[in-house]
Formats: structure tokens, C-alpha cells, sequence
């Protein structure tokens, strides 16, 4: 059993808690395991503060079976309301805290890194996949990309709690890389810079048939010279649904299509990437995920990449995080600079932090 504890007082409390369910999901029972230090005999109700970063509740909590070796078992009902990492003490008790990854009813608890459509996030968070891997064919090639978005506006303060809608507004990054390790130099073949600002809903009730949607501004380019220079200009929506199984597993659809503000620099470049990124996404409990993105051009070429990734604690590396990352790509346009190049099929395997 993996009991998960945090305290965060200097002096040793006088009440520890623990749990061995450290993610849960929101409307669900829930339990918790409460040991007093000092002798004091373990009540059949006990009041918890749960706390997050937007709201605070106090819960009473019913104790499930009698005391055993100093240690008691209670359990309670989740408020639904209640989202992302939730801190629980104990009320008028000196009692150390523990924390808890709270994800929304209809969602499986995190695993992935990623958060669930109405899950609080921190104002700074993962985007789209974050890797590093490596692949030879015709040459020996790396790809690595990092991204990320931050929320301009907090839901506790300022401008964020006057007018809430403030708060889906975003700016995301996100550089690709492709790395040539063949040649004497090993430079970077291309890479692609792609600032967006973008405004983000996420449902907050059980009967919109849509879980989540984004619409915002793109800007995508290389940083070239003359003859290599590629950018474009876009506007785009990405809804997304997503669909829960009873075992923790999800299955996400999550298309992205655009329209071209700017592409002066690579006028065709439709026949080759269409009007939309086709994604589909199968994540097991954050075990395994596998993902699909797919591109149709207008002339009938396009580009297919496969990712599947595998939790690297689940391979026996014990506790190291991330995922085993392996990707295959084929078709067009890997990168922007080659938007109209078919280069062979690439095989490349290595990290994920993001997948």
C-alpha cells in the first residue's frame, strides 16, 4: 500500500494524515488515515479544511471501521466543484497536510501531465508534447521540441476576478527542432517558432456536447535567411472531446483547422499542409498514450506522424519521471523549411517529459 504524506510545518505535528488514494476524482468518495501523536483517542467524525488555490471548504468526515494501532480510517464525499492539487489538514488540530490531485467529474485523474477541460491550472504549464529524440535514416537526425502557455490572467486577483472570461485568454510557445548529427558541423537542419495568443473554454457542466475549445493567432517561421525564410500567418480553432472509460482511459479528438492570414514566403504551402491538423489521442491512465496527427494537403499530399509513449516508472527504471518516446513520421513538410519536400520516413525513439 503507498500511503502519500506531506507535512509542511517545521515541528512535528501532533496528528499525521495520510492516504493511499492520492488521486481521486471530484463528486467521489474519497479516504484518508489519521494517526495522533500524543494519545488523545481517535473521535467517529472529524472535521478537514480542503483548501485550493481559489476556494477553501470544510468537510466532516465519518470514520469507517474502529481504531487500530493508533490509526483510524475516515472517508467523505469530494465537493464536484473542487479541481487540481487540493491541500487537506485537519480543523482546529495541529496536523501535518497532505495534497491531492483532484480531477473534474467525467475525467480520470491525472497522469499525463496534462490537465482535464475545467481543471484549474497553475498560470504556467505544458502546451503541446515536450521530447528529445533520435533516428537514423540516410544520416543519423534529432528532433526535440519544447513548449508551453501561460495564463494572462489569474482567476484570484485583479482583472481575473473582476471579469473571469479574462481568463482563458493564453500566450503559448512552442520550437521544434530538427538537428542533423551526420554532418562534420552537426547544424540544426530547421527550426520552427510558433508564438500563439489564443483564448481557451473549457465546459463546466455535464451537457455541452463539447469538452473544451481554443481560437486565437499563430505565427509560424524559421528565422532563415532570404532563400531558406518560411513563415505563416494563421487563425485557428482547435474544439476538443473527449471521452472517459470506466478503467481510467480516455479517448481525445482534438482537430485543429486554420485559415492563412500570410504566407507570402510559401504561397502553395496549402497543397501540402491542407486547412487542418487531424489529432486523435488515446491515453491509458497515463501508462501508455498514443497519439495521431494527420495533414491533407489540397493537391493530395500530406504527412502522417505517430507517437506512443510509455511511462518510464512502469519499465522498472524506478522512480524516474517521464516517458519512453517513440515517433514515426512520413510524408511532407517535417519541418516548415521542407513544407513542400518528402524526405524518407523517419523512425526516431527517446524522451518524453510531455507526451
Amino acid at each position: 500500500m503507498l500511503l502519500q504524506v506531506s507535512l509542511c510545518q517545521a515541528a512535528a505535528p501532533e496528528w499525521l494524515i495520510a492516504t493511499d488514494q492520492p488521486a481521486v476524482v471530484a463528486g467521489n468518495t474519497f479516504e484518508i488515515i489519521v494517526a495522533g501523536t500524543g494519545g488523545e483517542p481517535l473521535p467517529d467524525e472529524i472535521e478537514v479544511r480542503l483548501r485550493t488555490e481559489i476556494e477553501q471548504r470544510v468537510l466532516v468526515l465519518r470514520a469507517l471501521r474502529p481504531a487500530e494501532n493508533g490509526r483510524r480510517s475516515y472517508a467523505g464525499e469530494l465537493p464536484a466543484s473542487m479541481s487540481g492539487n487540493v491541500q487537506v489538514d485537519l480543523v482546529g488540530r495541529d496536523s501535518s497536510v497532505l495534497q491531492l490531485a483532484v480531477a473534474r467529474p467525467g475525467q480520470g485523474p491525472p497522469g499525463t501531465g496534462r490537465h482535464a477541460p475545467g481543471e484549474y491550472e497553475p498560470p504556467l504549464s505544458e502546451n503541446d508534447p515536450m521530447y528529445f529524440i533520435v533516428g537514423e535514416h540516410d544520416g543519423w537526425t534529432a528532433r526535440f521540441q519544447l513548449s508551453f502557455k501561460y495564463r494572462l490572467f489569474d482567476l484570484g486577483t485583479g482583472f481575473g476576478r473582476e471579469q473571469p472570461w479574462l481568463t482563458g485568454f493564453y500566450f503559448g510557445y512552442t520550437q521544434n527542432s530538427i538537428w542533423d548529427l551526420s554532418s562534420q558541423s552537426k547544424p540544426f537542419r530547421d527550426t520552427s517558432y510558433r508564438p500563439q495568443l489564443f483564448w481557451k473554454w473549457d465546459r463546466s457542466d455535464e451537457k455541452t456536447f463539447i469538452d473544451s475549445v481554443r481560437f486565437g493567432l499563430e505565427h509560424e517561421s524559421n528565422g532563415g535567411d532570404a532563400a531558406n525564410s518560411r513563415s505563416i500567418n494563421t487563425v485557428f480553432i482547435r474544439p476538443e472531446w473527449h471521452h472517459g472509460f470506466a478503467n481510467r482511459h480516455e479517448i481525445q479528438f482534438m482537430p485543429k483547422f486554420y485559415s492563412y492570414l500570410d504566407r507570402e514566403e510559401n504561397p502553395d504551402i496549402a497543397q501540402f499542409r491542407g486547412y487542418a491538423d487531424w489529432q486523435l489521442r488515446y491515453d491509458a491512465a497515463g501508462e501508455w498514450v498514443a497519439t495521431l496527427l494527420g495533414r491533407y494537403g489540397t493537391s493530395g499530399k500530406g504527412s502522417l506522424q505517430v507517437d506512443l509513449s510509455k511511462r518510464l516508472r512502469d519499465l522498472r527504471f524506478g522512480p524516474v519521471g517521464g516517458y519512453f518516446h517513440v515517433q514515426y513520421f512520413t510524408g511532407y513538410g517535417e519541418s516548415i523549411l521542407d513544407y513542400n519536400v518528402r524526405r524518407p520516413s523517419q523512425l526516431r525513439i527517446g524522451f518524453a517529459i510531455v507526451p
